[in-house]
């Protein structure tokens, strides 16, 4: 990283607002795709879908929705030969804010992973998430909205359903660096002058923890591994 030029507060002013015009552009751009995204076509979801709820059993895809008209599915990542859960995915759901102000845009937000409810509730549990998770083992549900990158593995991915009716439709899917937006942590970072301090891993997420994981609460690893 270069380090950037030390300068008065006038050419601080007259850069930073050269900038806001390149970052304006930016979010008009984003709101054009926001509106051409909500304007892809559908698909109707026939396949009959079961999940399993820690506290109400058996569900059906309907019984996901709440009783709203939209849902969002987070695509937790499979199991690996570990045993352990994705550390990036869970990166991911530590990012989501409270539910009540998705509620109040008539939209449910759930987790599903093909995994047993035993493994998945101790784990959420421990990380102290209150975001619904179900599991979609025994379903095609996974396979079917979870799109793999052909190469076995399968990054953060999101999607959207509507209720139209009696049905339900398939609106939306993104995976990998299309699921940025979410994560707030990134977000927050991008605004740092050292930014998310991926260049020199590579830009993977290699520093990422379960966020009981780091060695303490004020350093995440990055300058260590970076120094070494």
């Amino acid at each position: 990283m270069t380090a950037s030029e030390v300068v008065s507060r006038e050419e601080w002013t007259a850069a930073r607002a050269a900038f806001l015009a390149k970052e304006k552009e930016l979010t008009k751009a984003r709101d054009e795709i926001n509106a051409q995204r909500r304007a892809l076509p559908r698909i109707l979801v026939e396949k009959d879908y079961t999940f399993q709820d820690p506290e109400r059993g058996e569900l059906s895809f309907s019984d996901l929705f709440e009783g709203r008209r939209q849902l969002i599915v987070y695509h937790f990542m499979m199991l690996g030969p570990s045993e352990e859960f994705c550390t990036s995915c869970s990166f991911w759901i530590d990012n989501i804010g409270h539910l009540a102000h998705l509620h109040a845009r008539d939209t449910t937000l759930i987790i599903d992973c093909p995994a047993p409810l035993e493994k998945i509730q101790p784990f959420k549990e421990r990380m102290g998430w209150t975001v619904p998770w179900v599991s979609s083992l025994g379903s095609d549900f996974y396979q079917d909205f979870h799109v793999s990158l052909g190469s076995g593995v399968q990054p953060p991915g999101i999607s959207a359903f509507v209720r139209e009716g009696e049905t339900i439709q398939y609106a939306y899917s993104t995976h990998g660096r299309g699921s940025d937006l979410l994560n707030t942590t990134y977000n927050y970072l991008d605004l740092t002058p050292l930014g998310r301090q991926e260049e020199g891993l590579g830009f993977t997420q290699e520093w990422v923890r379960h966020h009981d994981r780091y060695e303490n609460a004020d350093r995440c690893g990055v300058c260590e591994h970076a120094a070494s």
